[in-house]
């Protein structure tokens, strides 16, 4: 309790702690006091953090925003933060990467919430993808563990801090200094031309890198993280760049029938922030290609709408194109739009997947005759500019083909593997 005066009044101000959670700041004049019954102690206790848990820290690069606080049965419960769609009530929230600060040995039990997002007006909760994370004491070194579903679209981990330090991640993390230092690596080399198309909302620039020949017989276009939190699309990229650059005779001959352009990081201000789905400004990267892109809040599209819209008009376009990313589903999504580009782009995806399945570990298969993906650069790029385009989803917790957990290594295979991919589906000289 404390006095203070104002304009001759002297008032008294003290703290009243109601009967839940809300705080009231009261004032009465003279030396009035607080009514009998008033509680001035908190009505609830608020539970102990678990014996030997220290801190959840996110002050590192790719952290995903999230608060903390603990159950009655010494349960950390972890809450990530939402971000939202532009203009709807859309709302997404997936993406986690922390480091647990507590002693060696320690057992502890994390709940994730706040899972409960929304799609095209409509509930979907993201508990029913989450199967496994990823853990590290160095972040170098990641290894799986399964998660736990409970009642209520929670997800449970449970772990033994096995050092005073552990990274906990949703996917294997590829950050902007893990770019960085693969464009730094091949810059000077012959084969590769870095161009930047334009900037991020918040500055960052987005860049194309082109691997072999222009003047090659066939064009070929990848772009990955247009949703930040889907780390194993930009490992793919990773894997399909390197193997590009090889010198054997193989990859020369896949040089020779095609040009590879890849756009590596589409939101990179996502990936800096750790978020799940959205631009800054609350634009889905992955919808709006059904007509132009707007340069105010998806300055990003707009950039490779421009940059594809140059190609084209240099005779140039690319004619395959994949945009990559995670789910817990790992089809290849094929739109089917009405019109005579139908049949043919569907004979074409036949041939694409045929070799995805012979010269990769793709066993998922693609979607069914009614499928349709409005928006998505797989659906617009083939509506608008004739590409033959798709979404190519990657399981983000099981790899079926290797019967094993994705990792990092797994990714960079399966990129590596797209290059003959592609190879063998240009030199069968289908029309």
């Amino acid at each position: 309790m404390s006095k203070f005066a104002w304009r001759g009044l002297t008032l008294t101000s003290f703290l009243v702690i109601g009967s839940g959670t809300c705080l009231e700041l009261c004032a009465f004049g003279g030396d009035a006091v607080a009514p009998a019954n008033s509680p001035v102690t908190a009505a609830t206790s608020i539970p102990n953090p678990p014996d030997g848990f220290e801190f959840i820290d996110t002050s590192f690069e790719n952290a995903s925003p999230l608060w903390y606080d603990f159950g009655q049965d010494s349960t950390v419960n972890v809450h990530l933060v939402y971000d939202n769609e532009r203009s709807s009530v859309n709302r997404a929230a997936g993406h986690f990467h922390f480091m647990i600060s507590a002693r060696t040995g320690t057992q502890l039990t994390l709940e994730f919430q706040n899972l409960d997002n929304i799609w095209n007006r409509q509930p979907g909760s993201i508990a029913r993808e989450l199967k496994t994370a990823f853990i590290s004491p160095d972040a170098v070194n990641w290894k799986p563990v399964s998660l736990s579903a409970l009642p209520g679209n929670r997800i449970i981990l449970k772990v033994t801090m096995p050092s005073p330090r552990l990274f906990v991640a949703r996917v294997e993390p590829y950050r902007l200094s893990d770019l960085k230092k693969l464009l730094e690596r091949i810059r000077t080399n012959a084969l590769v031309e870095i161009k930047t198309i334009g900037r991020t909302v918040e500055g960052r620039p987005l860049e194309i890198v082109r691997i072999g020949d222009p003047n090659a017989a066939h064009r070929v276009f990848l772009r990955a993280r247009a949703h930040p939190w889907e780390a194993g699309t930009s490992w793919v990229i990773q894997g399909f760049i390197q193997r590009m650059l090889d010198t054997d005779d193989s990859v020369r001959e896949s040089r020779r029938l095609f040009c590879a352009y890849v756009l590596p990081m589409a939101n990179k201000d996502g990936v800096a922030r750790g978020r799940t789905r959205f631009n800054l400004l609350g634009k889905d990267l992955n919808r709006g290609w059904d007509k132009p892109a707007d340069p105010l809040t998806a300055p990003e599209n707009h950039a490779l709408e421009q940059w594809l819209e140059s190609m084209v008009h240099a005779g140039l376009a690319p004619e395959v194109a994949l945009e990559l990313h995670n789910d817990g589903a790992g089809l290849l999504q094929l739109s089917r739009l009405e019109g005579p580009r139908l049949q043919p782009y569907l004979e074409h995806m036949a041939r694409l997947e045929r070799f995805l399945r012979k010269d990769t570990w793709f066993t998922e298969g693609s979607t069914g005759a009614n499928f349709r993906n409005p928006g998505s650069l797989g659906e617009g790029w083939l509506e608008r500019f004739g590409v033959y385009a798709a979404v190519h989803e990657f399981n983000c917790n099981w790899i079926a083909g290797l019967n094993d957990y994705p990792s990092a290594a797994h990714w960079r295979e399966y990129g590596a593997g797209l290059v003959r991919v592609f190879s063998d589906y240009f030199d069968e000289h289908l029309p």
